[in-house]
């Protein structure tokens, strides 16, 4: 599984981060369900207003070079390169159970023109707006266990556009002190090869797609107690989704893309959907007196309004989920393992899913200088600080 990592601003903090996320369900049978990758940004890179941003996977490379005040004071400029293995693959779902004979394995890549604007210059909390072009091209091919009389799709050009308005945002990190956001996106994804695929021709890749979708978020540590929690909401529609388009839902791996639609206890990205409404609440409860161990509690409810082909009988889908999170005392590498419950999960015939978890992060950057003084107020005033400068 390969990150998408795109954002709404050129990020002025160096990060170097290790990520590691799998999630096993302990019913049923899906494909490996995880991601492992590096992420590398480095302000000042070769030029003071050049950033260069990094996404290495094992088989896969995303990157963007950011050109500050490319366009005016407060317009930057993205030119982005990604490609690699695997990461077009589609996998089949449908009542619960994964089809691995109408599953298929995609390759692919993408180059993209990034513009990025702050339109409220000096404010404490940023409104940014971006534009993005991309062309991204896929190839796909049959997986050992796709069944012969399956006819894949041809492979597919797409030009792409994605528009959108960010106020505040998010660290790209686990589980951020700080972070807020209310953000509104529109994508258009448009193909000069559709065409008909599947069993007698039983699906369409759609000539044109529109999506929008929205999030609200708020992340907060309580000064004295660190106790941290993050809350979202996340909504989308669409007009003429088809199977790799709609919105994919399923799964606790939180970084494995830009606008994660989690749901612990089922399969990872396990509902296709044209419309849904996503609401998720995690609270990290620390259990000694130097804020190390901690008991973390996930609770997820989703409205998902499904995709013609893959309905269920039940629109409503929630999960729960509780495990161990233990930070170092920099806080520059943390691990999660964990169990989660779905609730409306089909599986056997029955309803109820689980699955195992397990998250890592390793913060190199943090292990190479002091960021935080020993006391709890410290850790949050400069959690404050590196939260507001991150968007400067």
């Amino acid at each position: 599984m390969l990150p998408l990592t795109g954002s709404a601003q050129i990020d002025p903090i160096k990060r170097e981060l290790f990520q590691l996320g799998y999630n096993q369900s302990l019913e049923g049978h899906s494909p490996i369900p995880g991601y492992a990758y590096y992420y590398y940004n480095q302000p000042g890179f070769l030029k003071t207003n050049l950033t260069l941003r990094l996404a290495v996977a094992p088989v896969y490379v995303d990157s963007e070079l950011g050109i500050r005040e490319a366009l005016g004071p407060n317009t930057d400029l993205g030119l982005g390169l990604a490609g690699g293995g695997f990461a077009e693959s589609y996998y089949e779902y449908r009542q619960g159970q994964f089809i691995p004979g109408e599953s298929f394995t995609g390759h692919g890549g993408n180059v993209s023109l990034n513009l990025y604007h702050l339109f409220n210059p000096g404010q404490l909390i940023p409104l940014n707006g971006v534009l993005r072009g991309e062309v991204a091209q896929s190839f796909y091919e049959r997986d050992r266990t796709t069944v012969s009389s399956f006819v894949l799709t041809t492979d597919q050009t797409s030009f792409n556009v994605r528009t959108g308005l960010r106020w505040g945002g998010k660290e790209p990190l686990l589980a951020p002190d700080l972070g807020m956001e209310l953000s509104a996106w529109y994508e258009g994804r448009f193909r000069p090869n559709p065409g008909t695929y599947g069993f007698a021709n039983d699906r369409k890749v759609e000539a044109g797609t529109h999506l929008l979708w929205g999030r609200a978020l708020l992340a907060y540590t309580l000064p004295e107690s660190q106790h941290n929690f993050m809350v979202s909401v996340t909504a989308g529609v669409s007009a003429r989704p088809d199977r790799f388009s709609a919105y994919r839902i399923g799964g606790v791996l939180p970084l494995a893309s830009e606008f994660p639609l989690t749901l612990p206890g089922y399969f990872y990205q396990e509902f296709s959907a044209n419309r849904f409404a996503l609401i998720n609440g995690t609270y990290y409860l620390p259990l000694d007196h130097r804020k190390r161990w901690a008991l973390t509690l996930v609770a997820t409810t989703a409205y998902v309004d499904y995709l013609p082909g893959t309905e269920q009988p039940n629109s409503w889908n929630s999960g729960i989920g509780g495990g161990i999170t233990y930070r170092s005392s920099s806080k520059a590498w943390q691990v999660f393992a964990g169990y989660s419950y779905g609730f409306d999960a089909i599986r056997d015939g029955n309803r109820g899913g689980q699955s195992l978890g397990i998250l890592m992060q390793f913060d190199l950057e943090r292990t190479k200088s002091d960021l935080y003084d020993p006391g709890p107020n410290s850790t949050f005033l400069r959690g404050m600080d590196r939260f507001l400068h991150s968007f400067q």
